[in-house]
């Protein structure tokens, strides 16, 4: 006899996810002794989802919202020391397609000089940059930036991955460990930051980095805004260190009124909406049915969080 799962969903009680756990065959119900999934719709209240799951020690599954669970890793301590911690999901791949997308628009904008043309009240310049033949660098090889890889494909780019795990990735020429970041930067035409943000990356792109880059290379930052460094892209455009970057997140985030990023030359800022709330229950409401249907065949999870690492 199958057994359904019976899932909670929290803190907001959308009926799209609700709708979705019964169109994986699972059963939607208010969250009490017996439930045993959680559909977490906040991507910034741990200690709330912490509180629930110390209250119902039954909760097997959690599915959280995004792609990024950095917010949770105090959440992901804590059960490690569990003696059968519950899985936690991400949504890490549903959103793959929006976010490649607009980390496509982000580099052929720059490529384009689109900031200053927009900007331009005279002819001014002729000059423009191609992403055909390029040489592009993605750090981070998960399910987004093998989406870019893809996109990028018909551009005939020769991409370059930098990740933790050296499994070669379609569309991708070569895949190396982080260590080799620092010798790839001085030939990369643009730089793609798709990669999680952990104690690892964090801070990662400062002024040491962009000193590396060619001062006609581009960054697009898709992935987390804390990643970079604010004060040393600032610098690094000022100075032209850098030909100019495309980000759709930022630290802090949101950017404040006044900030001096908003000045900063061929800079393009996006409201942190390469996947916007649209796209987001409609992508992730699909990844609940796969994961419901999933855990009811005992099979393993989509987006399945590797706690230790934290991604």
């Amino acid at each position: 006899m199958t057994v359904k799962p019976m899932v909670a969903v929290l803190p907001d009680s959308q009926s799209e996810y609700l709708a979705a756990v019964a169109l994986g065959g699972g059963i939607a119900a208010d969250l009490s002794e017996t439930s045993t999934g959680l559909i977490w719709t906040d991507s910034a209240d741990s200690v709330g989802l912490a509180e629930i799951l110390r209250a119902y020690p039954k909760i097997g599954w959690v599915q959280l919202p995004f792609a990024g669970v950095d917010n949770f890793q105090a959440v992901f301590d804590e059960v490690s020391r569990l003696e059968n911690p519950p899985l936690f999901t991400s949504a890490k791949g549903a959103y793959r397609e929006p976010v490649a997308e607009h980390a496509l628009m982000l580099a052929l904008a720059l490529a384009r000089v689109l900031p200053e043309r927009i900007r331009a009240r005279a002819w001014g310049r002729k000059y423009a940059d191609t992403l055909f033949d390029s040489k592009v660098l993605i750090l981070g090889g998960g399910g987004i930036a093998q989406e870019i890889a893809r996109l990028l494909a018909p551009f005939r780019a020769d991409v370059t991955v930098v990740r933790k795990n050296l499994e070669s990735i379609p569309n991708v020429s070569r895949v190396l460990g982080l260590d080799s970041l620092s010798s790839l930067l001085p030939e990369a035409d643009f730089v793609f930051l798709a990669s999680a943000l952990t104690e690892e990356t964090r801070g990662l792109f400062d002024s040491k980095l962009f000193e590396l880059m060619k001062d006609s290379a581009y960054l697009i930052n898709i992935a987390r805004g804390a990643i970079v460094d604010s004060a040393a892209l600032e610098n690094a455009l000022i100075s032209g260190q850098i030909a100019g970057a495309g980000i759709d997140v930022t630290d802090p985030e949101p950017l404040p009124l006044g900030h001096s990023l908003w000045n900063c030359p061929n800079l393009i800022i996006t409201p942190h909406t390469a996947d916007t709330p649209e796209m987001c229950i409609r992508l992730l409401s699909a990844r609940i049915v796969e994961n419901v249907k999933t855990l009811i065949a005992a099979k393993p999870l989509v987006g399945q969080v590797n706690l230790k690492l934290g991604y």
